[in-house]
């Protein structure tokens, strides 16, 4: 048997990737995150497998469902929102599994920073203007962040920031970045991104953080500040250019 952490898409249920369905669609066994995976991708697990809601189960409760599945030889769906490689609390997992030897998969998935961009319609490597994305959060009831990756020092390159579990602490992002980006810096707030109710909120360092407050926006939200979000005026990437040596 073998455990298949399947990246599950921003919200929307078409956004799971084929080989993610594929395993849905087979493993008699799903565990998922049920505050966050679409309720839909549930309906492609095969007639009486065992649905676990994780939302509420410690991380040795996850563990035994893993190690009783693979005592009975079942493969596990184990379904996490966005993408398996950010934000996913998927490591602690594959150690616990490594320790009582039961085999992994992973099954990458369109994160959320992808969708935000989707959304709002741009590209987040914008050539002479952005190459660099930075993927991180803020400190609060999650695990603190490690020494030296405060915002400030993140943000002293002026990079493209894309902030995840980040939006109910807006103020202390905006204070934080101010020095860094200026007042005047694009920001853009995109909650719940693919989902039916996507909500887009538009600004900058200077007034994103009462566009929040107003829309109440509290959670599901990825945060994204740079000039990227703005630039009309750059060049033409070098890969489409004319003046590039061709076969």
């Amino acid at each position: 048997m073998t455990v298949y952490f399947i990246g599950a898409g921003p919200g929307a249920a078409d956004l799971v990737t084929v080989r993610g369905l594929r395993v849905l669609e087979r493993a008699p066994v799903c565990l998922y995150a049920g505050s966050l995976v679409p309720r839909e991708l549930l309906e492609s697990c095969p007639a009486g497998a065992r649905l676990v809601d994780t939302a509420n189960l410690t991380l040795d409760q996850i563990v035994a469902e893993f190690a009783a599945a693979h005592a009975a030889g079942h493969d596990v769906a184990r379904l996490h929102s966005g993408d398996p490689s950010v934000f996913s609390a998927v490591a602690e997992q594959m150690r616990r599994l490594d320790t009582i030897g039961v085999p992994y998969e992973v099954v990458p998935g369109v994160p959320a920073f992808a969708a935000a961009a989707a959304a709002l319609g741009r590209e987040l490597t914008v050539p002479g203007v952005g190459q660099t994305v930075v993927l991180t959060r803020v400190s609060g009831r999650a695990t603190p962040m490690p020494p030296g990756e405060d915002l400030a020092t993140l943000g002293a390159s002026g990079a493209t920031m894309v902030l995840h579990l980040a939006v109910q602490r807006i103020d202390q992002v905006v204070e934080e970045l101010l020095p860094s980006y200026g007042a005047g810096c694009p920001v853009a707030v995109v909650a719940r991104a693919s989902r039916d109710d996507e909500l887009i909120l538009r600004g900058t360092l200077s007034d994103i953080a009462a566009r929040v407050r107003e829309a109440g926006v509290k959670r599901t939200a990825v945060i994204v500040v740079g000039r990227v979000l703005s630039a009309s005026e750059f060049p033409d990437s070098h890969l489409y250019s004319a003046a590039r040596a061709r076969p």
